[in-house]
């Protein structure tokens, strides 16, 4: 593939921006990130994938792209919808989808609820959402909602070089310094005096409402889009085994791929996700 292309596009909420691999003409790809990640996670990935078209998102809040109006939310759904204006603004009826971690999750519930449109879907290190027990709904509500009302206006912390958010990123997603960089450079801005974070502080509340684990269960089960899941060994705390593999195999029509290696798998090892990946996209 050609170098990355800065992308960006007017949707109802602002400009989502991105980059783009490939050409035009190729396999028709969205790919989406991780929480507080942005485009550049797929950096490393995308030009060992060919034959595709793929569009790499800043989702709305994170890195480039427009935040949520004042007053809304950051959830799922609203996400799905941002990403069909994507596609439409494209000119996309149909399209394949690319996910890690909540990029995986939200492609999950795009594929799941509009079958007609998602050609194929590739979720790694997510599918489907965390789920929730039903216990733990009023608390978790409570503390979304305080969490919220106590945001309020801070300042946002000004670093005046980019090597503390490097270092952050490496410690908090045990990331090495090349792919935390990238990351990084992406996700902020410059001001007087350094650097601050790009994403909406929003970001960091609580999800004040989850699907409970059999509502999650349902929405993977139906997916009707070819899936490929692909995991890093060890499993994830928040995504363990066995509950992990046993809800890849409630896809209707998909397969699972475990490989060694951490969360970023696909940014620290692009080769062998590339490869778990092969023709999956094109066929």
């Amino acid at each position: 593939m050609a170098d990355a292309r800065e992308f960006e596009v007017g949707i109802g909420i602002g400009t989502v921006r991105g980059l783009r691999f490939g050409e035009e003409g190729g396999r028709r790809v969205l790919a989406l990130h991780g929480w507080l990640d942005n485009a550049a996670s797929f950096v490393p990935l995308a030009p060992l994938l060919s034959g595709l078209d793929l569009v790499a998102l800043d989702l709305p809040g994170h890195g480039r792209s427009a935040h949520q109006p004042a007053g809304t939310d950051y959830t799922f759904v609203s996400a799905v919808h941002q990403v069909l204006d994507v596609a439409d603004a494209l000119g996309w009826t149909h399209f394949a989808l690319l996910g890690h971690s909540m990029g995986a999750g939200i492609a999950s519930l795009l594929a799941a609820s509009m079958p007609e449109r998602v050609e194929r879907l590739v979720a790694i290190e997510a599918l489907g959402g965390l789920p929730e027990t039903v216990e733990q709904t009023v608390p978790r509500l409570r503390e979304a909602i305080a969490s919220a009302r106590g945001l309020g206006t801070r300042p946002l912390r000004v670093f005046p070089d980019l090597d503390a958010p490097v270092r952050a990123r490496m410690r908090v997603n045990a990331l090495s310094e090349p792919v935390a960089r990238l990351l990084v450079e992406r996700g902020v801005r410059p001001v007087d005096g350094g650097h601050v974070w790009c994403s909406d502080p929003r970001l960091t509340i609580p999800t004040a409402m989850r699907m409970t684990g059999e509502q999650v269960d349902a929405l993977v089960a139906g997916i009707e889009c070819p899936t490929r899941v692909i995991y890093a060994e060890p499993a994830q705390p928040y995504l363990p085994e066995p509950d992990r593999s046993r809800r890849a195999r409630l896809l209707p029509d998909g397969d699972l791929v475990v490989l060694p290696g951490g969360h970023h798998l696909h940014m620290e090892q692009p080769g062998d996700v590339a490869a778990a990946i092969g023709d999956f996209l094109l066929r």
